[in-house]
Parts: structure tokens; sequence; C-alpha cells
């Protein structure tokens, strides 16, 4: 690891940083049409009167380099916490640094002093770079699952309501 690498927990001052992340990685992930994010709604939802969430902030010789947005999960089947591992991003100039093994080290980490089960999450199939460095790491992917997303009008519509 860089002896510059740094990971920390974000703060309210990280709000626009957490923004410039998220939209790069919707960028990457070829989905810049589906981020709707601003300032005020990430200081309402990760800083506000109950987070829905924390992130933690990469930075390699004091430059912001990466982010890791995650929440707790719940399993039944365990009676434990888990933590779920929403959005995972490093600068490409900061790629094959350690910055991404960090991030997840130390999220590893988090999840072992809260006393979790586990630490998950899920890759675009196409991303062969991102399976690779799990992979390596020791993640292993859940054959046989489907992830399914109810949203926009669909969300509405199961919930009784219009979609106004």
């Amino acid at each position: 690891m860089p002896d510059g690498l740094s990971v920390t927990m974000a703060g309210e001052s990280d709000i626009p940083l957490i923004l410039r992340f998220t939209k790069d990685l919707a960028a990457y992930e070829r989905l810049p049409d589906e981020c709707v994010a601003t300032e005020e709604k990430i200081r309402a939802t990760l800083f506000g009167e109950n987070p829905a969430a924390e992130v933690l902030i990469a930075r390699l010789d004091g430059v912001p380099v990466g982010f890791a947005l995650f929440f707790h999960s719940y399993s039944t089947f365990l009676a434990q916490r888990g933590i779920y591992l929403e959005d995972f991003f490093v600068d490409p100039a900061a790629r094959g640094k350690g910055v991404g093994f960090r991030l997840l080290s130390d999220l590893a980490r988090i999840a072992v002093e809260r006393d979790c089960a586990r630490l998950e999450w899920a890759v675009l199939d196409w991303n062969d770079l991102a399976i690779d460095f799990y992979r390596r790491v020791g993640a292993t992917p859940m054959d046989g699952w489907t992830t399914f997303r109810l949203a926009g009008e669909s969300l509405h519509s199961v919930a009784g309501e219009s979609n106004a």
C-alpha cells in the first residue's frame, strides 16, 4: 500500500465529493442519465436526522481518489446484521495502487468490529476488471440468485398508488 493512502469516514464537508464520485461511477457504469442525486438530497439522506448510509473516502497524498458507500443489511437465517456495499469507485488514475483493496479492507474491518456476519455487494456482469479484483480478494459470486427491483411506476402501482 502506498504510504500516502488514507481512508476516513465522510463528513458533511465531503458532500460535493460524494456527488462527484457518484456521478463518476454512474458514467463508468454507462448509466449517467439514471444519476439524479443532488447535494441537497445527499445532505438529507446521509447527514440528516436518520442517515440511510455511511461513506468511506480514500485519499492518496491528500487527494480524494475513491469512495465506498454502505449500509447495514440483516440476515434472518443468521439473526445477524451484515453490510451491503452499494457504491464502490476508484478514480481510473488511482487504480492498481492499492486504493480499492484498502477501501474494501477498511469496510471489512468495520463489518467485523460491528459483529456483522457478511459483507455483500452487486457487480455488473460486464465489469470483468471488478469481478477479477473481487475474486482475487476471496469474494465469491452468489450464483443462483437474481436481483429484482421495483421502481418508478411499478413501485407506486404495487403500493396501490398512482405515480403523480
